[in-house]
């Protein structure tokens, strides 16, 4: 029986357990388009392609499923990259379909013809060109393969008008044959590297793990770090990323490390003698200037991808593969009564906690941001999932709301990509529908992608926005202040726009708050409401995010109010 390669395509979707698809449809897609007419797959029409694939990275975020999106030829396709960039900067399993002109037309400039192969090579895991329909689903298999196994990220097809029309027998389900990157160690090495990390460990006075977003992605790698850590009572700090991969509410929890970390995270990383680092890649963000630190700690590194290792921080001890399992071999290994004592250094630590805990001025008549995170926090007993922005709201959102579990905390962290928040909230809520979603935003990043209340009024996608709304550019103004004597250069949002006639146009309900004591009521009628709400909280203008490491410094020297 032959098929067309569009009908092949949809197939293999379903054969990989795709229910939904985000996309915008175009003229070089429409075969494929007619094949989900009849299709068990729900098409989520977004307003904007980037609005498509930033929804398919929310989605796979918290799901652990890999997101799918579509868009057309050209301009289509390019909308889609800074979404594939944030994904490949955050290694989320996503798999973007592009729509191509025919085969014989490519090259020669034509209509909404556009090189997505070539473009998206650098910001890729891998990508296609499928040229024969006999190939297609072989692609297929592959890239879903490729998005899911060993590190994961982004996946681009690209699939010619001529490739989805053409019709070819049945096509055989592929064997694949994918080699993955392993470790660059003999097992002999690998033994030498385990026996030295369990000596590391039980000499250390004063450990410190170091959790990122590899300890998300690898199921159940949480349980496996808590275990880990209660056995031999190391404290633990997270990136960014890693939020979720630790009780923030547990005694042995640091919070986040780095730029806008905790002063206390900053302090035991600064001062420990020994720093497991798993499934995290020392950013800057995290480490400041590399070469000061954790200057006195013997550095251990846990990672799916062998490349991280020694690429910025130079360390004394690795092992290669998925967090789980390399963290359920160190509890193992390690016996309580061999290790070195941890009791100084854990009351070192609560006196830093202590000292210096995260704190925010409250202004009679003034809504403090940091005051909205921390009800919606209470409000939801912080069992929501949050998306943010990019910028100061993404900060305090990171610092005041306490994550317990993983795939709770979802936001752009390498890339940094404004107007990602509210639709990886969308994709977010579609994947766990029973479970309460807040984006917490600005101003600024919002209306990047404001578009999308269309698409999640139109679905019934009930996801609330909380803008943490000041007026400017925040985070930009915030350098200004700090190092540009405030000479605040094109960060004023002047002209912004009514949000709550922008929700109601769009069919969602607004709320504006403009007291502390409006607050609470808010939040808690949104959460009741059973549709899309947008809360404008208008909050104080010119209050910044601290702690903070100035650009090219020391991470334990960080700047705060009184030292403005």
């Amino acid at each position: 029986m032959k098929k067309t390669g569009a009908k092949i395509f949809v197939e293999t979707l379903l054969e990989h357990g795709v229910n939904t698809i985000f996309g915008y449809p175009g003229g070089v897609l429409l075969p494929i388009y007619d094949e989900l007419y009849h299709a068990p797959i729900r098409h989520i029409l977004t307003r904007h392609e980037q609005g498509a694939i930033h929804a398919a990275d929310g989605y796979a975020r918290v799901s652990g499923k890999v997101g799918v999106c579509m868009a057309t030829s050209g301009p289509g396709a390019t909308n889609l990259v800074t979404g594939l960039a944030t994904a490949f900067m955050d290694s989320v399993p996503v798999v973007a379909f592009t729509g191509q002109v025919s085969t014989h037309l490519l090259g020669n400039d034509s209509f909404q013809e556009a090189d997505i192969y070539g473009i998206s090579i650098p910001i890729t895991k891998y990508n296609y060109l499928v040229k024969d329909t006999a190939r297609l689903k072989e692609v297929m298999y592959e890239a879903f393969y490729l998005a899911t196994s060993g590190r994961p990220g982004p996946v681009l097809i690209d699939l010619p008008k001529d490739v989805q029309t053409t019709q070819i027998d049945e096509p055989k389900l592929p064997e694949l044959t994918l080699p993955l990157k392993g470790p660059h160690y003999t097992p002999e090495e690998r033994k030498r590297q385990l026996e030295l990390i369990l000596s590391l460990i039980s000499k250390a006075e004063r450990p410190v793990i170091y959790a990122g977003g590899g300890v998300i992605k690898s199921e159940g790698a949480e349980k496996a770090l808590r275990h880990l850590a209660e056995k031999a009572k190391i404290p633990v700090t997270t990136t960014l990323m890693g939020k979720g991969a630790f009780p923030e509410t547990h005694p042995l929890s640091l919070g986040m490390l780095g730029m806008h970390g905790t002063r206390y995270a900053n302090y035991a990383v600064a001062k420990c003698d020994l720093l497991i680092a798993v499934g995290a890649r020392f950013d800057d963000r995290v480490t400041g200037e590399p070469s000061t630190f954790a200057r006195e700690a013997k550095i251990v590194h846990l990672d799916i991808d062998p490349a991280e290792v020694g690429k910025i921080i130079q360390v004394d001890a690795y092992l290669i593969g998925q967090a789980k399992d390399l963290l359920q071999e160190l509890a193992e290994g390690i016996e309580p009564q061999g290790l070195a004592s941890h009791e100084e250094w854990l009351l070192q630590i609560d006196q830093w906690k202590r000292d210096f805990p995260l704190s925010y001025p409250k202004k009679e008549g003034v809504i403090s941001p940091q005051y909205v995170v921390e009800q919606i926090y209470e409000k939801t007993q912080g069992e929501a999932i949050i998306t943010t922005e990019v910028g100061q709201n993404q900060m305090w959102a990171a610092q005041y709301y306490k994550c317990s579990r993983p795939r709770s905390f979802i936001s752009s962290g390498g890339l940094g990509t404004m107007g990602y928040g509210f639709p990886a909230a969308i994709g977010a809520k579609i994947a766990c529908p029973d479970r309460i979603v807040f984006d917490i935003a600005g101003d600024g990043s919002f209306q990047m992608n404001i578009q999308e209340l269309a698409t999640a009024v139109y679905n019934k996608v009930n996801v609330k926005v909380a803008i943490l709304n000041n007026g400017f550019l925040g985070m930009v103004r915030q350098w200004q202040e700090l190092f540009y004597g405030r000479r605040y250069s094109q960060t004023r949002l002047s002209g912004n726009p009514d949000f709550v006639k922008i929700a109601e146009g769009y069919g969602a309900l607004g709320l504006r708050v403009e007291t502390p004591e409006e607050v609470p009521l808010a939040i808690e009628r949104a959460i009741a409401e059973d549709r899309p709400v947008v809360i404008d909280f208008h909050v104080d203008p010119e209050e910044n995010v601290y702690p903070m490491v100035p650009p090219g410094g020391a991470i334990n020297d960080m700047l705060d109010r009184k030292e403005k």
